[in-house]
């Protein structure tokens, strides 16, 4: 099982979520941040630190935000991990 961040976090990457990974499966794309779904060990550890609640239960993905499930599997494979708070796009 694995955790998904969903389109309330295209535009905003906020990255509080990614000091709490104990595991450090959260990457940073360009307009947002992605699990990668092998990695991630569903700890729910990311979900209240999110301010735009944006990460979800596979399982619990809204079905408008169904495609962000497998966006997050190809995206991350792509991107850099990340593991340190930065500022965010919303604040930039």
């Amino acid at each position: 099982m694995t955790h998904v961040v969903a389109q309330p976090c295209f535009g905003c990457k906020y990255t509080d979520c990614v000091v709490v990974c104990p595991v450090e499966c959260f990457y940073e794309g360009e307009k947002m941040l992605y699990i990668h779904p092998e990695e991630c060990i569903d700890c729910e550890a990311c979900v209240p630190e999110c301010p735009v609640e944006a990460i979800f239960h596979e399982d619990n993905v809204p079905d408008e935000w169904s495609e962000y499930t497998q966006m997050n599997a190809d995206e991350a494979e792509k991107c850099e991990v990340i593991t340190e708070k930065k500022e965010p796009l919303a604040d930039q």
